[in-house]
């Protein structure tokens, strides 16, 4: 895995040389740095200027995919013209494309069960934080002292593994963060593959780039797909860790220093 700057001119060349580009980017931890609180999390105001100039690239299609609700993620970033992803994907809207994962709607209520017993027993812990986002639920436990993170993780299993036994939900980790989900197979790969089908239907011989940046376990699937299609992947962080991307920025600060070069490669490159 290579630095994406110290490979610079060779990404840029791709980018030049593409009639069309997809850009896709996990929110918390890529363009947001991660807040102790989820609803502390801000876009940098430098990270949204360059969004907002890349949509004014005719040729370049901008999507925001988020563990969080379509709701609050489209509230968090806040710039029209992107598309949004929501829920690891399961829910979808934008200029060119809007879609819901139908078997996922139909587990909703026993997300919304869930949501009960978890928060009931979450509240015995200082810190922790049950974010209901209507199809999928989140534990996130940073702010918990260390020595009661063990209790913690005992009563979440408890509580998910009969549902999870049962097939209606399935259970990730991430970082410092139980994601909740319906006991369906859709992923956030899955609807990467859906929205460069839907982006690009009639793409074929043009020369397109799908590009994704992650920061957690969740992407690793982003990752493999834009690979399999010839893309760039790139994990945000340190390079410490095993993962399908081929390039890495280390922080968020680094992904607004990228989507500025971009736009000067497609800014240039068009005028």
């Amino acid at each position: 895995m290579e630095h994406l700057f110290a490979v610079w001119p060779a990404v840029a060349d791709r980018i030049t040389s593409s009639e069309q580009i997809l850009l896709m980017s996990d929110f918390d931890g890529t363009l947001s740095p991660i807040a102790g609180r989820p609803d502390k999390a801000t876009l940098p105001r430098g990270t949204r200027e360059a969004m907002e100039a890349l949509l004014s690239v005719r040729r370049v299609a901008v999507v925001v995919i988020s563990g969080r609700a379509l709701r609050d993620i489209k509230h968090k970033v806040g710039i029209r013209g992107i598309t949004y992803a929501g829920n690891h994907g399961i829910e979808i809207e934008g200029p060119w494309l809007k879609f819901v994962y139908p078997p996922a709607v139909s587990l909703r209520p026993a997300i919304r069960r869930l949501s009960k017993r978890l928060r009931s027993a979450m509240a015995e812990f200082e810190g922790a934080i049950v974010e209901d986002k209507g199809l999928t639920l989140s534990v996130h436990y940073r702010l918990v002292r260390g020595d009661r993170v063990k209790a913690l993780r005992k009563a979440c299993e408890d509580i998910t593994s009969a549902p999870q036994a049962e097939g209606k939900i399935r259970v990730t980790e991430g970082k410092k963060v139980y994601e909740i989900r319906p006991g369906v197979i859709w992923d956030k790969e899955d609807a990467i593959v859906l929205l460069m089908n839907a982006w690009a239907p009639s793409a074929r011989g043009r020369k397109n780039l799908a590009v994704f940046l992650g920061d957690d376990l969740t992407d690793e699937g982003g990752f493999r797909v834009v690979n399999e299609n010839n893309g760039i992947s790139v994990f945000v962080g340190e390079a410490d860790r095993e993962t399908a991307a081929r390039y890495f920025l280390r922080s968020p600060a680094e992904v607004g220093q990228f989507l500025r070069r971009l736009f000067q490669s497609v800014r240039a490159d068009s005028a």
